[in-house]
């Protein structure tokens, strides 16, 4: 049945989603890098951290809701490569080891700073592990009620630093800020979700009886802009009360301690220890999720023969192991490897929202193709692997942490003017 309060209830539903507590722990830091210039960092984070996101679900929509088809759109193989990459990455690779491992720095070192990693991530992935091994609606129903809780905490926290800051944004070295922060917006791999969440979305605006494309298309528009609305203001107010901290911490403070520091200031005791309970709890929810995601992934992509059992047993204990190397470590390792996959999921998602259901596939062909050249060398560069910074640092754009996009844009060029033999038009 389809109420007055739909696009409300579905730009709630998307907030949600891409509302991780351990994405929390990016905008502080990034204002407190950049100072004076906190806006302009936190403007390119919006674009890759907020905006590209919501194209995704849009996209991935269009494409039928599916990360398979949306990768059918270059070709069968791809379609695996891009599902099995993001899905470890989102999965045991770096999302959920992060997130586990956020839960304990915030939620647990602050009450209990002799606190042991190994012993934490073994109740918290087997916490995990006991919930998703036989689904039930439990976790979704605590899940419902810590969204608010956390979001609540976090207005108090930012509407008291704002009233009431810590200081004043000073002046910092900080040259890029635009690319830093648009760079920095990989880290919430919300992207890299919204591509798998977007038949999700589709699903629920069906089952409300919005059963045409278009009424489709109009509802995910008003309620990304009442997600987006959301997340631009909690994302810009932890931005800029990190920006107001630059006389107060330096700039080789970890992440979480930052956040913490925060809280502390603006709630006292109150605030770090509600933030450590939310943040925590949240974080176990956002961990469930991605674990019985990857599970039915690969369960279904094998026809069953991996079985989801053994698929989350899996995924628990190598994140489990993971987790204990901490925060910023994981954050180090991730870097790269988003760095290399990012563009390549920007370039599919635009090609989406441009061409639409009739295009010509060598577009996507050639425009992934040069986006994957480009993501390769700078990730060979960034391991340390090959070393060919000349050549990623002199395409036009590098500077601004953009590489890839001419070289995309070439070649959907070229697509476009090859044989039409392989134009195709999605149902």
């Amino acid at each position: 049945m389809k109420k007055k309060n739909d696009a409300l209830i579905l730009g709630a539903a998307l907030f949600s989603m891409f509302f991780g507590a351990g994405n929390l722990i990016f905008p502080p830091f990034l204002g407190l890098l950049a100072g004076q210039k906190w806006n302009w960092s936190m403007f390119g984070f919006f674009i890759t951290g907020i905006g590209l996101p919501l194209l995704g679900i849009i996209a991935s929509a269009k494409a039928g809701g599916d990360v398979d088809k949306l990768g059918r759109r270059v070709s069968p193989l791809f379609s695996k490569f891009l599902g099995i990459t993001v899905v470890l990455a989102i999965g045991p690779l770096l999302a959920i080891p992060r997130t586990g491992a956020t839960a304990f720095e915030i939620g647990v070192l602050p009450l209990m700073p002799n606190g042991n990693p190994i012993i934490f991530s073994i109740i918290y992935f087997g916490i995990t592990l006991l919930l998703v091994i036989k689904p039930n609606d439990v976790i979704d129903k605590i899940g419902k009620i810590l969204t608010p809780a956390l979001l609540i905490l976090l207005t108090l926290i930012i509407v008291k630093g704002i009233f009431d800051p810590m200081g004043i944004p000073v002046p910092e070295d900080f040259a890029r800020p635009f690319s830093e922060g648009f760079i920095s917006g990989y880290q919430t791999m919300d992207a890299l979700a919204s591509i798998l969440f977007g038949g999700i979305i589709t699903t629920s605006l069906i089952q409300s009886g919005y059963n045409d494309e278009k009424e489709q298309m109009k509802m995910t528009k008003k309620a990304g802009l009442i997600a987006v609305l959301a997340l631009t203001l909690v994302y810009g107010g932890l931005g800029y009360l990190g920006a107001t901290g630059g006389s107060l911490f330096s700039k080789d403070i970890e992440k979480v301690d930052l956040i913490i520091n925060i809280a502390n200031n603006s709630l006292e005791s109150f605030g770090k220890i509600g933030l450590g309970i939310a943040v925590s709890l949240a974080c176990l929810t956002t961990t469930i999720g991605l674990t019985a995601t990857v599970g039915q992934y690969f369960n279904k992509i094998s026809n069953g023969k991996l079985k989801y059992e053994t698929i989350v047993i899996g995924t628990t204990i190598f994140s489990a192991l993971m987790s204990i190397r901490g925060v910023e470590s994981i954050i180090v390792f991730s870097e790269p490897i988003l760095v290399f996959m990012y563009p390549v999921v920007i370039v599919m998602i635009l090609l989406t929202m441009i061409l639409g259901k009739e295009f010509n596939k060598n577009i996507y062909k050639h425009a992934i193709y040069a986006t994957l050249i480009v993501s390769t060398l700078e990730l060979l560069n960034r391991f340390e692997i090959w070393k060919i910074t000349n050549i990623v640092e002199h395409l036009p754009l590098a500077s601004w942490g953009l590489a890839w996009l001419i070289p995309a844009i070439i070649g959907a060029v070229i697509g476009q003017f090859l044989p039409n033999k392989t134009d195709i038009q999605v149902n």
